[in-house]
């Protein structure tokens, strides 16, 4: 087997022992209002963003997650939600509105950089 093939085979065995990014997990009895995301991978930089960006919807009991231990990188994000209104909508508006904070930002940041680096120039 020639070197590369070798290389592309480690990686796909790598890329099947690795977890999801994000799994669901709700207890036994509840209903969808009330959901566990285990985000593998991240730490407090998605986790109090999107927790800040998914409380400020009035349909959202409670939000918050923990870390499960420094050495980890993975978080449990917990969502319950008011009068029935299912989690994961809640969680997928909250990424949503989160990835349109970043593109103003990132936007904003082009914009002014672009500004300064025609008037240095």
């Amino acid at each position: 087997m020639a070197e590369s093939e070798e290389r592309a085979a480690e990686e796909e065995a790598a890329k099947k022992r690795r977890p999801r990014a994000l799994q669901l997990v709700r207890t036994e009895g509840s209903d969808k209002s009330c959901v566990t995301f285990v985000l593998h991978d991240e730490d407090h930089t998605l986790g109090n963003s999107l927790r800040y960006m998914i409380m400020k919807d009035p349909e959202v009991e409670f939000c918050g997650y923990s870390i499960t231990h420094p050495s980890e990188s993975k978080i449990n994000f917990r969502i319950q939600t008011k009068d029935g209104v299912p989690a994961v909508e809640m969680f997928q508006k909250g990424l949503e509105e989160l990835m349109g904070v970043c593109q103003h930002v990132l936007t904003t940041f082009e914009l002014f950089f672009w500004e300064v680096w025609r008037i240095l120039a």
